[in-house]
């Protein structure tokens, strides 16, 4: 989670939202990767769909079997659906999402029986510390008069 939390602090270094993902093999990380929609435009630029896609490019397999992807923030309803695609064995994450999280809170898709693979989760990790770098971030949006 500590790669995890060093990638996040990058993205707020960018003035993108603080969220950082890393897929590790084993004890080797494979791939790295932070929040990149306000810097890419792009709404689809979420930490852990860019951890995914490096990993893939990196390891040439689009599955990741054996594969943990740590993320500072419960994934959304997309990125869940990419953890389950990407056949990740392993899913750790920091702080809930109570506005959009999709593996414990509001739904439940890593582990969705009716998908042809489930995901192993290990939630709360470093929860206190991955929220509080969103708390503040947003905290100096509002300030700042952004929404």
């Amino acid at each position: 989670m500590q790669a995890a939390l060093d990638e996040a602090r990058q993205a707020e270094r960018l003035g993108d939202v603080p969220i950082g993902a890393v897929v590790a093999r084993g004890d080797e990380i494979v791939a790295r990767a932070y929040n990149r929609r306000i810097l890419d435009a792009d709404p689809t630029a979420h930490a852990e769909m860019l951890a995914i896609r490096a990993a893939a490019a990196a390891l040439g397999d689009w599955r990741l079997a054996g594969c943990t992807l740590a993320v500072t923030l419960e994934p959304c309803p997309m990125c869940a659906g990419a953890i389950v695609l990407a056949r990740l064995d392993r899913l750790v994450y920091g702080a809930p999402d109570p506005k959009a999280g999709a593996v414990r809170t509001l739904y439940e898709i890593c582990t969705d029986e009716r998908l042809n693979h489930r995901v192993e989760v290990v939630a709360g990790v470093r929860a206190d510390e991955c929220g509080a770098l969103l708390t503040e971030f947003f905290r100096r949006q509002r300030a700042m008069g952004k929404k």
